[in-house]
C-alpha cells in the first residue's frame, strides 16, 4: 500500500504516519530526511544537494527526484510507503507518476486529513505544557486540576511554543493550502483522493484511515 498523507500542521498527520509505520511496517518517506541521509552517505546526488544547500539555494526538483528514485530502489519499500512533503506542485506530481511507473510502482491513495480551520486554530493556539516535565495542557480542553500547578510534578512554571498563536497557525494553514491546492486536482482526476475527518479523536481518525487502506 503506497500513499500520500496530507494534512496541515496540527491536524495529526505526524501521529497517524507514526502509527502506520509502527502497526503496518510502512516506510515514511520525508524529502527532508532523504536529503539529509543522502548528504550524510556521501552519494553522488547527496554531494550535489550539499553543494546547492551550502550556496544557500533551493534543491532542484531534479535532485529531489534522483534522491527519491534511489530510495525507492531499497528493499524495505516493498512494505509500502507514506510520502510526506512531496509532491507539492503539479510538475512534481507528474514527475512522481513517471518515476513510479518506471519502477513498476503506483499510488493507492492520497489521504487528506480534513480540518475546520477555526477549530484547529483553537486546538493549537490553546496548547501549553509544564516547563519541567512537559505534561501537555490546553486553555480550553485540559487545564491543571489546581490552577497554575502541574498535575504530574507540581511545578508552577509553564511554557508555550512561540508559533502556537492564532496568526502563526493561520499563516501555516494558508501555506498548506497553497502547497496542496496544485496537486489535489491531479490526483482527484485519478480517483484516488480520500478525505477523513481530521478533527475527530485520534482513534477515530486511525480507524477511518484503516478503512480507506483496507477498503
Amino acid at each position: 500500500m503506497n500513499i500520500i498523507l496530507l494534512g496541515p500542521p496540527g491536524a495529526g498527520k505526524g501521529t497517524q504516519a507514526s502509527r502506520l509505520v509502527e502497526q503496518r511496517s510502512m516506510v515514511q518517506l520525508s524529502t527532508g530526511d532523504m536529503l539529509r541521509a543522502a548528504v550524510a552517505a556521501g552519494t553522488d546526488v547527496g554531494r550535489k544537494a550539499q553543494a546547492v544547500m551550502a550556496a544557500g539555494e533551493l534543491v532542484s526538483d531534479e535532485i529531489v527526484d534522483k534522491i527519491l528514485s534511489d530510495r525507492l530502489d531499497e528493499p524495505d519499500i516493498a512494505r509500502g510507503f507514506i510520502l510526506d512533503g512531496y509532491p507539492r506542485t503539479a510538475v512534481q506530481a507528474d514527475s512522481l507518476d513517471r518515476l513510479l511507473a518506471e519502477k513498476g510502482l503506483h499510488l493507492d491513495h492520497v489521504v487528506e486529513l480534513d480540518v475546520d480551520e477555526d477549530a484547529l486554530v483553537e486546538r493549537i493556539a490553546g496548547r501549553f505544557s509544564c516547563a519541567r516535565c512537559n505534561t501537555p495542557y490546553h486553555d480550553t480542553f485540559k487545564q491543571p486540576v489546581a490552577a497554575g500547578v502541574c498535575d504530574v510534578c507540581g511545578s508552577t512554571e509553564f511554557k508555550r511554543r512561540a508559533d502556537d498563536n492564532e496568526e502563526a497557525v493561520r499563516t501555516r494553514m494558508a501555506e498548506y493550502r497553497a502547497k496542496t491546492a496544485p496537486i489535489l486536482p491531479h490526483y482527484e482526476a485519478q480517483g484516488i483522493v480520500r478525505r477523513v475527518d481530521g478533527m475527530a479523536p485520534i482513534g477515530q481518525v486511525s480507524k477511518a484511515i484503516d478503512a480507506v487502506l483496507d477498503g
